[in-house]
């Protein structure tokens, strides 16, 4: 139905019913790589019978197809092999759990043991969850890839004692073995001291320290033998095969020429599993960010059949059944409320601190908790594609998004490892055939080197900097869906906001009310409510919602009629009344230029009281309306043929937080501009109550990829704020896409680089915060790692560093160090 107001018409959408099709196919097709060619492979599928939708992803190469149950997968490839492309088939995906895998070196060594499985066609092992992802053909099972994985050293675990992994680095084998080796070296030392040259009691000539020292190579040293035999198989040059020719080396040193490096050897030996379980346990905190947000989602729910209320798997939930939630406990699914009414605590999902009030009819999302009422929710997600869900598997797929500092620092590592490795062996063996009596110390610092050659700090000072901004954002309702995209937030140099629905809440609200004559406020509502409440435009409805929100009463209304580009009509308690344009009063025959104001000086609006000039009469047409028009305001007169009762102004009301957060953008250096495809006069008035100078109005979608592209020539990075929908375009063209208010848009998940999952903008002060200090982080991590190794293998030849202390401060050290640095992440928030 159309409202004059505004001269549009807008006609009513009715909701079409839909069947769910009763299958869905998906198919890999890898040279389906472009718009043309998934234009050819969607029309020849669409010749089929039985196809109610196709949906090609040149992007993804991936074909979905929604059929009838008479359509086989076989008739689907047919189709796409007559369009010229070829299918891969029988392809499936397995995801491991080897929770030991927690470094670069340790996915390498994975990554080589399951390449040498037929049928594996893709591997994506990542240390930073501690999982390996592979696809593989269909005659290749779960068996043959756990075996390479344990072939390669690494056990493979049920992915759900994540937990138990985490809390048993410390009571693990591992751990009690590095007990015992850790007393056996200090028995060495109370017996044999190297500072002392004591060498104690001796069995058969053989010191009895030593013999210790020796115990605690063998009890210490046994797993680090057992990965370095397993990094020589796979031919990876990594610290477990590094550290076990340095202990081998100090052995045969000792033995070969009579130097006795047993302490050297049992020191390498217990350092180094102590530093392997201090990494262990800082991947574990990284890793436990992201084992939280997997706690959000219930296990089981409440479910509602034939009468009675059962208790099942929250996966096992139809969609369309009805889910109980009492005070206290999670809700399992995305739904809607159909009975009951609560507060619902939604910072799970959009990081909103204070719980939003629910009713019959509001969509909740699964993971969120009802605080306080019972609540019946109908269930609008099938298992696996509620909100938290689909956050969850975005977080999983970020986390294995290599950033372009990632990729140099493993490009860096793999020149760094040889280089020292080769300097290692050259410091070795030719300084002493130029130095008398000298293998036996430069053989030492050889072996230091050796040590100090394995990256691992500085390989994962970017990962786990990534996992850990990554997780904290989701905690605090912003999704980031890749590394990449929080490092180049964290580098924006200009943000574009889109303004309708973002700076503003893109809901039309009253926002002056001015009486006229003998009229107070509730007078002018009372009739405007009136004439409005038949209307379903945008301007009816706001008015109608302020004047329910004041409690007024209702007038009896007959005659409703609208007048198509001015207003409408209608008679109000018999007397024909009118709402619309100054126009349409300006046809009715009033002098819009001397209008007389209310008289009750209590009922005098503050808008009033800044534009009457004290007369007792005011002038509408050059002075009022004007200025509400000026403020980007929709004005509607209200009145009857014989008096003009008062002036309604409505707009799409600026949020109350835009100005704080333009301000905080501005502060921290990033220019703000504002994209539009509203008029210039509303554009400069939101533009002028939140401070943004920079103001694009009046543009088509085309065109605002244009002022993207000018502001990037302009200023550097641009960030694109807007719903992550209408303003696709300009989203896809900026340096990062962020859209407003996901929660619950499969669009907006899908297609924005970073996703606002509360309608809030406030966190986006926040997420620049945490993306530059992720920024800030990874530089620390990076450079402090490589600056300690660098000084560390400078004093080496010096001797000032001893092997130990290469092994306590150079691996050990720095990687717990990076680790913690980068958790301190999680402790912003967005209240800072």
């Amino acid at each position: 139905m159309s409202h004059a107001h505004g001269g549009d018409d807008h006609g009513d959408e009715t909701d079409r019913p839909h069947e769910t099709p009763a299958e869905q196919t998906t198919l890999s097709v890898p040279t389906m790589d472009c718009a043309s060619c998934a234009q050819k492979v969607e029309g020849s599928v669409a010749a089929l019978d039985g196809v109610s939708a196709i949906d090609p992803q040149p992007t993804t190469g991936t074909l979905t197809v929604a059929h009838d149950p008479g359509v086989s997968e076989a008739d689907i490839t047919d189709r796409v092999e007559r369009a010229g492309y070829a299918v891969e088939s029988g392809s499936e995906t397995a995801t491991l759990s080897v929770p030991s895998m927690d470094c670069a070196s340790c996915a390498d060594k994975v990554t080589k043991g399951l390449e040498s499985v037929p049928g594996v066609t893709r591997i994506d092992a990542n240390p930073t969850t501690g999982t390996v992802e592979v696809d593989h053909e269909e005659g290749t099972t779960l068996a043959d890839l756990e075996r390479a994985v344990e072939g390669a050293g690494y056990e493979v675990t049920d992915a759900d004692d994540g937990d138990d992994e985490r809390s048993g680095t410390w009571t693990s084998t591992r751990a009690l073995a590095t007990y015992v080796a850790g007393v056996a070296t200090l028995v060495g030392l109370l017996l044999a001291n190297p500072l002392t040259q004591a060498t104690g009691p001796t069995i058969e000539g053989f010191p009895v320290g030593d013999i210790a020292y020796l115990a605690a190579v063998a009890v210490g040293g046994a797993a680090v033998f057992r990965n370095g035999y397993y990094s020589l198989r796979q031919r990876s040059l990594d610290i477990d095969l590094l550290m076990s020719v340095a202990i081998l080396g100090a052995l045969a040193v000792s033995v070969g020429f009579g130097e006795r490096l047993y302490f050297e050897a049992a020191m390498l030996a217990t350092l180094f599993s102590i530093s392997e379980l201090l990494e262990r346990y800082a991947m574990d905190r990284a890793r436990g960010s992201l084992a939280e947000l997997m706690k959000l989602a219930p296990d089981e729910a409440t479910v509602i059949r034939d009468g009675g209320e059962v208790t099942v798997a929250a996966d096992a939930v139809a969609r369309g059944e009805r889910v109980a939630v009492r005070p206290g406990e999670k809700i399992p699914r995305d739904g809607v409320v159909r009975d009951g009414t609560s507060a619902v605590n939604q910072a799970p999902v959009t990081g909103e601190s204070v719980p939003v009030d629910k009713t019959s009819g509001d969509e909740v999302y699964a993971g969120t908790i009802n605080e306080g009422g019972y609540l019946e929710i109908e269930v609008t997600s099938d298992a696996g594609e509620d909100t938290i869900a689909t956050v969850l598997d975005l977080v999983e797929q970020a986390q294995r998004d290599t950033t372009d500092r990632e990729q140099f620092v493993e490009r860096f590592a793999g020149y760094y490892t040889p280089l020292v490795v080769g300097v290692a062996v050259l410091l070795a063996l030719v300084p002493p055939l130029f130095v008398s009596g000298a293998w036996e110390t430069y053989i030492v610092y050889g072996l230091t080197l050796l040590v100090l050659a394995c990256p691992c700090a500085f390989v994962i000072s970017t990962p786990v900097t990534v996992v850990s901004g990554i997780t904290s954002a989701a905690r605090n309702g912003v999704l980031v869906k890749g590394g990449r995209h929080l490092e180049a937030m964290g580098d924006v140099d200009a943000v574009a906001f889109d303004k309708t629905g973002t700076l503003t809440k893109g809901e039309l609200t009253v926002t002056d009310i001015v009486p006229l004559g003998d009229n107070d406020e509730q007078d002018v509502l009372r009739c405007a409510r009136g004439l409005e409440r038949r209307s379903e435009h945008p301007i009816g409805e706001a008015i109608v919602a302020r004047a329910d929100a004041a409690g007024v009463t209702e007038r009896d209304i007959e005659g409703f009629e609208a007048l198509t580009g001015q207003g409408v009509t209608a008679d109000l308690d018999g007397t024909t009344h009118y709402a619309g344009t100054p126009d349409l009063f300006s046809d009715l025959g009033f002098d819009l230029s001397h209008v007389h104001a209310a008289t009750d000086g209590g009922q005098i609006t503050r808008t009033t009281r800044n534009i009457c000039a004290q007369t007792g009469c005011l002038d509408l047409l050059d002075d009022v309306i004007p200025r509400l028009q000026a403020d980007g305001k929709t004005v509607v007169l209200v009145g009857t043929e014989a008096e003009v009762e008062g002036v309604v102004a409505v707009a799409d009301e600026v949020r109350p937080d835009a100005a704080r957060v333009v301000s905080t953008l501005r502060e921290a250096g990033v220019h703000v501009a504002m994209l539009t495809g509203d008029n210039d006069r509303t554009a400069r008035a939101v533009a002028d109550e939140v401070g943004i100078d920079d103001v694009h109005a009046s543009l088509m979608p085309d065109e605002k990829v244009t002022a993207v592209e000018r502001l990037r020539d302009t200023h550097g990075t641009v960030a694109m704020v807007g719903d992550g929908v209408n303003d696709a375009p300009a989203l896809a063209t900026a340096d990062v896409a962020v859209a407003m208010g996901a929660a619950g848009t499969d669009t907006a998940l899908e297609t924005a680089d970073i996703a606002l999952m509360a309608d809030d903008l406030s966190r986006l002060p926040y997420l620049h915060r945490l993306s530059r200090t992720a920024n800030g982080i990874i530089r620390q991590n990076i450079w402090t790692s490589l600056g300690v190794k660098a000084l560390l293998a400078v004093g080496v030849p010096l001797s000032l560093v001893p092997i130990w202390a290469a092994v306590l401060a150079g691996d050990a050290g720095m990687t717990v160090g990076v680790t913690g640095n980068a958790m301190r992440l999680a402790r912003l928030s967005p209240d800072e």
